[in-house]
């Protein structure tokens, strides 16, 4: 058993070495002339994030169809995109014809209501004073009733007793009358009541009639430029394209119509692949450049990260980016291009990114000393797009930025192939 184990332990030595062999095989010193060459350096190697975006105001101001509780709205005027309005201009007109009839329905109603307001209260008041006359009558009659009845000693029996009669029929009559006239009155005022309450009534539609007027005229709260909205009540048949909102079109209640990027506060948005995700955060600072203004150059930093989406073969999210230093030529929708730090690596050693090349699993660099080129195997810490960052290499090291063994194969016949990385 122990000579099977030895020879085991020997065959693994031997295909380590001969693995290693083969990696630093042939020639392990090349000499070459003419290749391009590049120093190890010392210094901060930051790393970026590229990408594409759309300016967006982001404190947009939407300007939605009023809840009038009807069906469509038809815009009778709207503002191009692109136009500039100030504060208090009107931006989108409805069409108020209905509203306005039921104005005009409601204000008819208020006019007849005060009417019948007018009516109940001189019936209400006539009766009252029927009434108070009756009593007044009745409290009379009672009085001469009771003197007649004073007189009842001196007079036959029959006739005093007719009087005693007398008396307690107008007293009862009185009672009567006075309880009349409370109900008369109660009743009368609960007449006057509900002709108010109708009155109430068609005043609350006038006066809702006319909010809804009023609130089909819509306002800028803050200049900027007008984007129309895409018309996502239609019945069109454009694929994933939407038209904008045109003069004529109908709307549904609580649709957005036009919206007003605020002009003193800008933000970028970005698609970025899901491959990034890791490297982003809130905060992170990025350069911006608008596509329209390519001598401009703006500041700005990450202000949210919104959920990964799409299909498998195409994941990605949109992050916003707010802008530091936003100026008055800026317009929503122009493109921009991002470049976003992630991260500063700090006093590290790198290397242009084609300086290092690998072969069978392993990251090399050929490094120079006295006009011949060895491969140095060296440890690839992060990379870039067109830095790497390495170990295993001293400071001020003379490497190559392209294959000698490719340069030198017609003087010295090479037989380990290798690539650059390619990033």
């Amino acid at each position: 058993m122990r000579q099977v184990a030895l020879a085991v332990l020997a065959a693994l030595l031997a295909l380590g070495g001969w693995q290693g062999a083969r990696f630093f095989q042939s020639v392990a010193v090349v000499k070459a002339s003419g290749v391009p060459t590049t120093q190890v350096k010392r210094g901060d190697v930051p790393f970026t994030v590229a990408a594409k975006g759309e300016l967006a105001g982001s404190n947009t101001e939407m300007l939605s169809a009023p809840m009038t509780g009807g069906g469509a709205l038809g815009i009778r005027a709207l503002r191009e995109s692109g136009e500039l309005v100030k504060e208090g201009d009107v931006v989108v007109q409805f069409d108020t014809t209905e509203q306005e009839f039921k104005l005009r329905e409601a204000e008819a109603d208020v006019a007849e209501a005060g009417q019948q307001v007018i009516q109940a209260k001189a019936e209400s008041q006539a009766k009252e004073e029927e009434a108070r006359y009756a009593l007044l009558q009745a409290r009379t009659e009672l009085t001469l009733a009771e003197l007649e009845a004073r007189r009842n000693e001196l007079l036959p029996r029959i006739t005093a007793r007719q009087n005693e009669l007398a008396v307690a029929a107008a007293q009862d009559k009185v009672r009567q009358l006075e309880r009349d006239l409370k109900d008369r009155i109660a009743a009368a005022q609960a007449g006057i009541t509900i002709q108010e309450a109708a009155r109430a009534k068609a005043e609350a539609a006038a006066q809702t009639a006319q909010r809804n007027i009023d609130s089909m005229t819509l306002k800028a709260k803050t200049t900027g430029y007008v984007a129309r909205q895409q018309n996502t009540d239609g019945n069109f048949n454009w694929g994933s394209y939407l038209p904008a909102l045109q003069i004529g079109d109908n709307v549904r209640a609580g649709m957005g119509v036009a919206q007003i990027p605020d002009l003193h506060s800008w933000e970028a948005v970005a698609r970025i692949m899901e491959l990034d995700r890791g490297h982003l955060a809130v905060g992170q600072e990025a350069g911006i450049t608008v596509v329209a203004m390519p001598d401009k150059r703006f500041a700005g930093k990450i202000k949210s990260i919104g959920g990964t989406t799409g299909p498998p073969w195409d994941r990605h999210f949109d992050t916003k980016i707010s802008i530091d230093n936003p100026s008055p030529e800026l317009r929503p929708g122009m493109n921009v291009r991002l470049l976003i730090t992630t991260e500063v690596m700090k006093s590290v050693l790198w290397l242009p990114a084609q300086a290092v090349f690998q072969a069978d699993n392993r990251k090399f660099v050929y490094a120079e000393s006295a006009g011949n080129y060895a491969r140095k195997e060296v440890k690839l810490v992060r990379s870039s797009e067109s830095r790497v960052v390495v170990e295993g290499l001293k400071e001020g090291q003379v490497v190559a930025l392209a294959n000698p063994e490719q340069t030198g194969k017609d003087s010295t016949k090479s037989g380990g192939a290798s690539q650059a990385i390619q990033r």
